[in-house]
């Protein structure tokens, strides 16, 4: 039994003291032990054989009891402490309970105390500083009522005055007395309930009425309308009487001003009548020059009386600008058929002469809203009136900034009269149309009665003179009409200037264009041969060359002094129609020009070297028997480039960029048509074929210094060039060399003409067999080894019909091929 109930309580004590793996590391993290028995994986049997290793060992077994006993004994008096501990824990605990709710009943207690005592402290406060606020409300009422007393005498006296003074027309001290009483009033608007304060108000009002009918009054007596005799003037009276007005309703101010200058200016209604002689455009000076004199005549006499703030000498003359404006309109509306050219203009210069006066002597306060000034003028060029000054950078930068930022207009006045001629400006229009088609006719005439530019002098390839005059005229016309309007008749001129810069294009550049003439039959292979500087073939002249060098330099000149023009333009006219201005296709038209006159060019050496081409293909190419120099045909095309690339040049020498389309557009014309000749020389034998290739090498050399051909001054060509040369006179090469190449074995020969060429195009093997002089049943096998030889295509959007091979290897190409390539390198040397 005692047995059993041990077992009992191991297991129940086990049961109590398994804890889980994270409370034992929290254990041996608090308390580090080494001790085996402090371990929670604790095994009696491996502790055993720990002590007791060997049967040796068990000698010392009571030595070891001991020891367990010793520790048990110290444990168990651990133990007893730590539960004797803990039942004095619980007591302790609830002494310290029971003193911390005293401490807090305690602590609650004064905290009430001091809250009690804070209540009464703010009521203290707030009846100590009751009667200091009763007193602050006192002294503020009572100096609001003192302040507002006073006022409301003064108002009251100054009523009584107001009244007094204006019978008496007192107007010095009315005006004076008039601003403080109405500024005073302004104190009393709250109060207007007060029937005493608004009857005062009501007086104020009635005297200022009265002032006013008083005021304008005196002045019909003093300045009565037109045809009554004058019984006043000037006055001392009236000058006060002008400052009362500054204080009374604006009304007053704007009536007082309008009857004066109405019957200031009732003469020149009377004396300038549209029925009277000095009133037409011819006699329109006569108008600013009374103007002046009775500008001149007001300040003597009427400067000193109206307040300077009323500007009242600039109203006048902004008045007479309204009514002359509208004099003229309609005088001009019942008189349009005698309206003329120069009788026009005349009136307009004068008006804005007239105008320009104005705006150095008054400033334009009194309009409403001042036109825009035009944009002062720069300085030109000798031959190109839209070219501004660029003498420095920082100067042009100076300029564009200035340009960018909105300006403030010079000239406020301008437009003010000189707007009545805007709708009679069609008759100024339809004269620069009449005066531009006799410009181009005198053009026209000129430029046959001289001739063409002579070749050898300065004028060959210059840009003709007609061109900047032409241009000079239309900035003259721009300007003129720019002073004039900048509305619809800008517009009008635009058109005129597209319709003469197109009959400038065709009647003096492309009507003067010389013919081409293709009439070179008749001429013999041997002729051809044997041809000399004296050539028989039908070219243009020297002189024709320069005329088409000019022309061409001339429409480039056009081209771009057109689109300044363009720009010029929108500059000048009003914002909102500034889209209607578009000179793209006169632009276009000068491109045309240009294109043509390079095309001429072309055509002409083009020509030039067609009969020594043909020369070529008809040579007996199978019968030639060693390899010499250059052909006569090849000596004869470097003949002709080197007579018309040089004068070109030196033509074309201010417009360096369309000399280089020449010479890309003539390369570009030549080598497909030498390559086509090629095909036409068959048979080849082996000999002939290294002949072609040593000529077709010299013709590269002398299309690769094409540019500079001539020239004392060296210069690389463009890589853009050099690129289409090398391109196209390699394939020439490419030709020849696999002429010469053996056609046996048959898949060599055709595997080093697709890797030499990289031509897919039967029709080009075919021509290369006939150049061989193969006959039709060898050709047959070929083309169809061709055929079964190419490869695919690659596929995808950038495959095309040409294909991309490496290059051959040395030990494709045959001895006589490299023989051929020392002869050519020796020639080079």
């Amino acid at each position: 039994m005692m047995e059993d109930e041990e077992l009992e309580f191991v297991e129940d004590l086990e049961a109590i003291l398994h804890l889980t793996p994270e409370v034992q590391v929290a254990i041996e993290q608090v308390f580090p032990s080494q001790d085996p028995l402090d371990r929670a994986d604790f095994n009696a049997v491996e502790y055993i054989n720990t002590l007791f290793p060997t049967e040796q060992s068990l000698a010392n077994i009571d030595d070891v009891v001991n020891n367990i006993r010793l520790k048990i004994r110290r444990l168990d008096d651990n133990i007893r402490t730590v539960v004797r501990g803990q039942t004095n824990v619980g007591q302790d605990g609830r002494q310290a309970l029971e003193e911390a709710q005293k401490a807090i009943q305690q602590l609650f207690g004064k905290i009430k105390d001091i809250k009690d005592k804070a209540e009464k402290s703010e009521q203290m406060v707030k009846e100590i500083t009751r009667d200091i606020k009763q007193l602050d409300h006192a002294k503020r009422h009572l100096t609001t009522s003192i302040t507002t007393l006073n006022h409301l005498h003064m108002l009251a006296g100054g009523v009584d005055s107001l009244e007094a003074m204006t019978r008496k027309r007192q107007y010095g001290e009315v005006a004076n007395l008039l601003q403080g009483v109405v500024n005073v009033l302004e104190h009393f608007q709250k109060y207007m309930g007060i029937p005493q304060i608004r009857q005062l108000s009501e007086r104020v009002k009635a005297a200022q009425s009265e002032l006013g009918t008083q005021i304008l009054a005196d002045f019909d007596e003093s300045f009565p309308a037109q045809g009554s005799k004058k019984s006043g003037g000037p006055s001392i009276v009236l000058r006060d009487a002008c400052l009362v007005a500054n204080v009374l309703d604006p009304r007053i101010k704007q009536e007082i001003i309008k009857k004066f200058i109405r019957q200031h200016l009732s003469e020149y209604l009377v004396l300038f009548q549209e029925n009277q002689d000095v009133a037409w455009l011819d006699k329109i000076d006569r108008r600013y020059a009374w103007i002046k004199r009775q500008l001149v005549d007001y300040e003597e006499k009427y400067g000193r009386m109206f307040p300077e703030e009323w500007c009242m000498t600039e109203r006048i003359a902004v008045e007479f600008c309204h009514i002359t404006r509208t004099e003229l309109a309609k005088l001009m509306r019942t008189r349009a058929r005698e309206i003329e050219v120069k009788l026009l203009l005349f009136a307009i210069q004068r008006t804005t002469n007239f105008e320009g006066l104005l705006a150095k002597r008054f400033s334009g306060s009194t309009l409403n809203d001042g036109p825009g000034q035009k944009k002062p003028e720069m300085p030109l060029e000798p031959t190109n009136p839209f070219l501004e000054d660029e003498d420095n950078g920082s100067e042009k930068d100076e300029d564009l900034d200035r340009l960018k930022k909105p300006k403030a207009p010079d000239n406020p006045f301008h437009g003010i009269v000189s707007k009545c001629f805007e709708p009679h400006l069609y008759v100024y229009i339809e004269s620069q149309d009449k005066n531009l088609g006799e410009l181009i006719n005198r053009f026209v005439a000129d430029f046959r009665a001289q001739g063409p530019p002579k070749s050898g002098t300065d004028e060959g390839g210059a840009v003709l003179p007609s061109c900047a005059d032409l241009f000079v005229y239309y900035k003259k016309c721009m300007v003129q009409c720019s002073q004039l309007s900048t509305g619809e008749p800008m517009i009008a001129l635009t058109t005129i200037f597209q319709k003469y810069l197109r009959e400038y294009a065709w009647k003096i550049l492309s009507g003067n264009l010389p013919k081409t003439t293709t009439s070179s039959g008749g001429l013999t292979i041997s002729s051809l041969l044997k041809e000399k500087e004296g050539s028989e073939v039908a070219k243009f002249t020297m002189e024709e060359l320069c005329l088409i060098c000019s022309i061409l330099s001339t429409a480039e000149y056009c081209l771009a002094t057109t689109q300044q023009l363009e720009e010029k333009l929108k500059e000048k006219v009003d914002k909102t129609l500034m889209e209607r201005i578009n000179l793209t296709g006169e632009m276009d038209t000068f491109s045309t020009v240009i294109s043509n006159s390079i095309q001429l060019l072309v055509q002409d050496l083009d020509a030039a070297c067609d009969p020594a081409l043909t020369a070529m293909s008809k040579m007996p190419w199978q019968s030639v028997e060693h390899v010499g120099d250059q052909s006569p045909y090849v000596t004869s095309v470097i003949m002709h480039i080197k007579q018309n690339v040089p004068i070109i040049r030196d033509n074309l020498a201010s417009t360096r960029k369309y000399f280089t389309q020449f010479c890309v557009k003539f390369t570009n014309s030549f080598i497909p048509k030498f390559i086509n000749h090629l095909f036409r020389c068959k048979p080849i034998s082996m000999v002939g074929a290294e002949q072609l290739l040593l000529d077709t090498h010299s013709l590269k050399t002398v299309l690769l210094d094409l540019p500079s051909i001539g020239s004392q001054v060296v210069r690389k060509a463009p890589a853009s060039y050099t690129k289409i040369v090398v391109k196209g006179m390699t394939r020439a090469e490419m030709i020849l060399k696999v002429v010469m190449a053996p056609h046996e074995p048959c898949v060599v020969f055709v595997d080093n003409y697709i890797k030499l060429l990289a031509d897919s195009n039967p029709e080009t093997f075919q021509k290369i067999l006939d150049m061989k002089g193969l006959k039709r049943s060898e050709q047959s096998t070929m083309l169809e080894l061709f055929r079964q030889r190419l490869p695919n295509p690659p596929s995808g959007p950038d495959s095309g019909p040409s294909l991309t091979f490496s290059a051959p290897t040395p030990e494709q190409e045959s001895s006589r091929i490299r023989k051929l390539e020392k002869l050519i390198k020796k020639r080079i040397q």
